[in-house]
C-alpha cells in the first residue's frame, strides 16, 4: 500500500465507540495475533496488509474509524481510503488509549482480551 498525503480526521477512542453505535464501522487494521489477543467488541478486522484488496469490500455508505495499536498504521489507512472516497476516520491512540479510557476488550471466543 502507498502512502497517500493528505489530511484525514482524528477522533478519540470515546468519539469512536459512540460513532460505532450509532452505524459506524471500527475497522481494526492490525496483524492477526494483536487482532486474536484482544479487540473492541464490535470492530471489523482487515489486517493492514490487505487493505488494498480489500478495500472493495467495504461499505461506501457508512464511516469508516480506522484502528490499530496506537494509531500509526491506522493513519495510513486512514489516508489510503481517503483517497479513495472514503468517508473516515482515524482513532487516535489506538487500542491502547481504547482501554485505557476503559472500553471493552475481547479476544477470540468472547473472553476478556488483552492488547499486544
Amino acid at each position: 500500500m502507498s502512502a497517500p498525503t493528505g489530511d484525514v480526521i482524528e477522533i478519540g477512542p470515546e468519539e469512536a465507540d459512540r460513532l460505532t453505535r450509532a452505524g459506524a464501522l471500527l475497522l481494526d487494521v492490525r496483524e492477526d495475533d494483536e487482532w486474536a489477543a484482544g479487540h473492541a467488541p464490535a470492530a471489523t478486522h482487515l489486517a493492514m496488509a490487505l487493505v488494498p484488496e480489500g478495500t472493495a469490500d467495504l461499505p461506501t455508505d457508512r464511516t469508516i474509524l480506522c484502528l490499530c495499536r496506537v494509531g500509526g498504521r491506522s493513519g495510513s489507512v486512514a489516508l489510503h481510503l481517503a483517497s479513495a472516497g472514503f468517508d473516515v476516520r482515524n482513532v487516535t491512540g489506538g487500542m491502547q488509549a481504547w482501554v485505557a479510557c476503559g472500553l471493552p476488550v475481547v479476544a477470540e471466543g468472547g473472553a476478556a482480551g488483552r492488547v499486544l
